[in-house]
């Protein structure tokens, strides 16, 4: 038997180990114990059994079994503290977590040759392709080689760069299982019927595209089908002038993955509110959805409510603990409350932990960048946003919070490279109303109110469930006499959080640069004119 699992492929018959096609050397002992581990991935499994299959019952120290299970983690890139593959339960026991194919071997299965073509009335999978399970993971994909319609060999490499680029880049998002590129290139000009293929990969979701090239300009159509209903869930175009081929290609595979993560997160959530009995992950992509939704009071509070519950279901739920603190860190970052500082320190023990056990999330270093810059410590922020960047290239949230901690520090004049940069990356994002509302924070910064007002209503018709967008545009046109418009923009936010004050806008500075605080008491006046309470 062949499992198959992330880039590797493990194969019980020869006893051999692929990453791709390198064969990996693995100690006996070692192969034992995957091999064991995978085969009963579907329960933990104590220490003494363990004990009993790999060492036939031998008396062995913790060491031993420690050393051993350490090695099989480093050999598979997994680390004690990622635990991404081989999950440790305290007093229980171990268990194999990754999403795993099964396939058969080369001495069971049909010569690779013996093919249906696809003129046959049934298109059939690959005779070597893997055995379906049960039931789907979530966010569970592949990615079809996209069609090259009518391009030359040039082309053909850029659009086989895209579906290999996007194969790794979905791979990024939390929770996602995605089919290795080199089974998903035996499709490649092969016609497929999209629901027979994602039962027998075992898949909720394909993506399929093509590339069509004309004059100067390219065309590329993308399409996310759910598998188990045939329906296209979501459709794209991109249509952009052909400059450098290899630069197109990362701008259009990040739109791409960006966009993709959002339909996936609404997808897993629609599919959670229809389950009776809710796991932790069905719980986390619900809190997602209410945090994509705006930044209001009401939102934030039911993101909350549906973290905690996928944390009492599952304590290590690192996914639910980083939404949990982006929420916290919404509801302090946006003077929902007076205990701003509480809720700031509550996002930053839980990233911390989060961090602790996950050092790579992306996401993570991001959110604690977050906070660091809420919280005074905007260098740090920044660095922890590079970070972020340097682990997942297409996090262009990462991008508008540099930007917004450049206005911390009184450089405002450089936010708006980095804003640009982030809606390049992800020009129709979730949160694209916070970047614009960044941008205009910078312009009121540098005294260009006509500017700033003009990025707030862009923000607003973004999204309008923002409360800080109206406040913002209500001081910002009072203070340029439009002060009809501006109370307007005030009876707007406070209809959204009804117990925003000026005092605790004023009282919760997130930085004591001098040139910022400054241009901060200006709008504070504003506010108060538009008719902001002042307490």
């Amino acid at each position: 038997m062949r499992y198959l699992f992330e880039e590797f492929a493990f194969d019980t018959d020869r006893r051999e180990l692929y990453r791709g096609a390198e064969i990996l050397s693995v100690a006996p002992q070692v192969f034992d114990l995957l091999d064991y581990l995978i085969r009963n991935r579907e329960r933990v499994v104590s220490k003494d059994e363990l004990v009993k299959a790999i060492w036939n019952g031998r008396a062995v120290s913790e060491v031993a079994v420690t050393t051993r299970l350490n090695a099989a983690r480093s050999t598979i890139g997994d680390s004690g503290s990622e635990q991404r593959l081989i999950k440790t339960l305290p007093r229980k026991g171990f268990r194999f977590v990754g999403r795993v194919l099964e396939a058969q071997t080369s001495e069971s299965a049909a010569s690779a040759n013996d093919r249906i073509e696809p003129s046959e009335p049934a298109p059939a999978l690959p005779d070597n392709a893997p055995i379906a399970m049960n039931s789907p993971e979530r966010l569970s994909i592949v990615v079809l080689p996209f069609i090259n319609l009518g391009g030359g060999l040039e082309q053909d490499y850029f659009v086989d760069g895209i579906t290999e680029s996007l194969t790794t880049d979905l791979s990024r998002i939390a929770g996602s299982f995605v089919i290795a590129r080199n089974t998903a290139f035996t499709f490649k000009a092969k016609t497929i019927d999209v629901r027979k293929l994602g039962t027998e990969l075992n898949v909720r979701y394909v993506l399929e595209g093509s590339v069509q090239r004309g004059d100067n300009r390219l065309r590329i159509n993308v399409q996310l089908i759910d598998v188990e209903t045939g329906n296209h869930l979501w459709a794209e175009r991109f249509d952009k002038t052909i400059t450098d081929l290899f630069d197109m290609q990362d701008e259009i595979v990040s739109r791409l993955a960006n966009t993709l993560n959002a339909q996936f997160i609404e997808a897993e959530a629609r599919r959670a509110e229809r389950s009776q009995h809710p796991d932790a992950m069905d719980l986390y992509f619900q809190g997602r959805v209410h945090v994509n939704k705006g930044i209001t009071p009401e939102y934030m509070a039911q993101a909350c409510g549906f973290f905690d519950r996928a944390l009492t279901l599952d304590p290590g739920n690192i996914e639910a603990m980083a939404g949990l603190a982006q929420a916290n860190i919404a509801i302090g970052a946006s003077f929902f409350t007076d205990d701003r500082t509480g809720y700031l320190e509550a996002a930053e023990h839980g990233l911390i932990k989060v961090l602790n056990m996950a050092p790579q999330h992306a996401r993570a270093h991001m959110l604690l960048g977050v906070v660091q810059n809420l919280t005074n410590r905007a260098a740090q922020g920044i660095a922890e946003c590079e970070r972020a960047l340097a682990l997942d290239r297409n996090l262009a949230d990462a991008h508008g919070m540099i930007g917004l901690a450049k206005v911390y520090i009184g450089r405002s004049e450089e936010t708006e490279a980095h804003i640009n940069e982030a809606l390049r990356l992800s020009p129709r994002d979730t949160f694209s109303f916070r970047w614009l509302y960044f941008r205009a924070l910078a312009k009121l910064q540098l005294g260009a109110d006509g500017e700033g007002i003009t990025w707030l209503r862009r923000s607003i018709e973004t999204n309008r469930s923002y409360p800080l967008a109206h406040f913002h545009l209500a001081a910002a046109l009072a203070l340029t006499g439009q002060l009809d418009q501006a109370r307007a923009a005030a009876q707007a936010g406070l209809a959204l959080e009804p117990t925003f004050t000026v005092r605790r806008f004023r009282l919760n500075a997130s930085s004591d640069n001098q040139v910022f605080l400054a241009r901060r008491r200006r709008l504070c006046e504003g506010m108060g004119m538009a008719g902001v309470p002042e307490q």
